[in-house]
């Protein structure tokens, strides 16, 4: 293998791979306040947008387990610079998009270098720093992450006023040029001289099951597809879900080994993820689009609102450890998950006159509460992982983080798709008339979240262990 960097380009190395970071979580929240304005633009209606925002999740759900391999295989500097590349021409290719079509097909040339960003540059500074400043770097490297989606939803409203809805794509460009430039210089190559053999047939299983079931709950909604489509996809779905989990049980390496599933807390956290993580990926596409088509908000407006959601959030993780400390996992997590359906749901109770000050603590107890569960699910998740099972239990996660967001807008298109017609509300419906789709989107939302506390239930009522700190903090980093 390679050596590692130097202690001389070890700094720089953190400030590009968190630069990268950065990149990737902004994008996948800037364009939420700004999809009134690019359907307006390519002509479409903002309620069949969705597939902007599920074609970059998904992208990246499919690629993130390749990730390790791929950088295995062809060097961490060389993976590195073609992620920065390929998201830096995919940025270009959005702003260019004459279509929705296209612009869809843009972002999943986004997705393809995002994807790689974080698994690859965590990778690199894993090799460039022993193990007992490995934490104290990743938290450094998570930190612009955790800003990225604090100021996404306000810059897009500002830049979709100020200028126009492309330049959220095109305020990549230059920083994507000094990141590939900084690659060459400060990345290692970290290559290794015999990379582990790959998966193949069950990757392609996995990728035919996520990609199936994706477009059948998206075609539920948005796409048009027949209902005999959808049937299909969904049956090949279930069917190469089945077909992976055979091989996986018969070859000597799986992409997931099924033996990761034998430990109670990894199962039951990796569900609730991806459960759970429907409502809360639902709402930051939903609350931009109820702020500016029923409630009557500017762009910018829309994403000074989602602020008191992410410094709430930012504000709860310095708690998050001693309230689990006291209560444990499965307490926390129950109640928790319960509160947060009903804060989703509490959203449908919104009116135009509502008071500000009432609004924005709405927002804020949300996002204490979101915070909450995505660092409690993702370290209950991992806690009991052995160092053989850590890499690929940390991939799978990591796929259904991406996975339950696209999935979370995804159900959030077609529960609009569907209310709408059955409460008369027509699709170009805005202002107060528009209300009643949202408000039954949100309900039956929080609803689901509700129901998903269930798979909380079955954790053990064990005490955390005295290394959960430590967990908590790495969950912290990859999140």
């Amino acid at each position: 293998m390679n050596s590692a960097a130097s202690p001389a380009s070890s700094r720089q190395l953190l400030w590009l791979v968190a630069v990268g970071f950065f990149m990737q979580t902004l994008d996948a929240t800037i364009v939420n306040t700004a999809l009134p304005a690019m359907a307006r633009s390519l002509g479409e209606s903002p309620l069949e947008m969705q597939a902007v925002i599920v074609s970059y999740a998904l992208t990246m759900a499919v690629v993130i387990p390749a990730s390790g391999w791929v950088a295995d295989r062809f060097g961490t500097q060389r993976v590195f610079f073609t992620a920065i590349v390929l998201f830096t021409l995919g940025s270009a290719a959005c702003a260019a998009s004459p279509s929705l079509h296209w612009l869809v097909a843009a972002r999943v040339l986004q997705g393809l270098g995002g994807a790689l960003l974080l698994p690859v540059g965590r990778l690199a500074v894993l090799r460039a720093y022993p193990r007992e400043q490995f934490l104290e770097a990743m938290s450094f490297v998570a930190m612009p992450g955790l800003i990225g989606p604090l100021v996404g939803p306000t810059l897009g409203g500002w830049l979709v006023e100020a200028a126009s809805w492309h330049w959220i794509f095109l305020i990549n460009l230059p920083v994507g040029v000094l990141g590939a430039l900084a690659t060459l210089r400060y990345m290692p190559g970290g290559r290794s001289e015999r990379p582990p053999a790959f998966d193949a047939g069950g990757y392609t299983m996995l990728v035919v099951a996520m990609l199936a079931l994706s477009l059948a709950l998206d075609g539920l909604g948005g796409l048009g597809m027949k209902h005999l489509l959808v049937l299909l996809l969904l049956l090949l779905g279930l069917a190469a879900l089945t077909a992976y989990w055979l091989h996986a049980a018969r070859v000597p390496a799986p992409l997931f080994t099924p033996r990761l599933f034998s430990l109670q807390s990894f199962r039951v956290g990796l569900l609730g993820n991806l459960f759970a993580r429907i409502g809360s990926g639902a709402m930051p596409y939903l609350i931009p689009l109820l702020m500016q088509l029923a409630m009557g908000y500017s762009p910018a407006q829309a994403g000074m609102l989602m602020l008191p959601v992410a410094l709430a959030g930012l504000g709860m993780k310095r708690l998050v450890t001693s309230i689990i400390g006291r209560w444990g996992y499965r307490r926390v997590l129950i109640g928790n998950t319960l509160a947060l359906g009903a804060m989703i749901a509490g959203f449908a109770l919104m009116t135009p006159d509502q008071p500000l000050w009432l609004r924005v603590l709405q927002m804020a107890m949300f996002g204490a509460v979101n915070s909450m569960q995505f660092t409690a699910m993702n370290t209950v998740t991992l806690k009991d992982l052995d160092p053989a099972h850590a890499s690929g239990g940390n991939s799978m996660l990591s796929m259904v983080q991406m996975l339950g967001m696209g999935m979370g807008v995804s159900v959030a298109a077609t529960l609009l798709a569907a209310f709408g017609p059955w409460l008369g509300v027509s699709a170009s419906a805005a202002g107060p008339d528009a209300l009643p789709a949202f408000r039954a989107a949100l309900g039956a939302i929080g609803a689901v979240t509700m129901l998903s506390a269930g798979i909380f239930w079955q954790l053990q009522p064990e005490p955390p262990r005295p290394d959960d700190d430590r967990r908590a903090g790495e969950s912290r980093a990859e999140h």
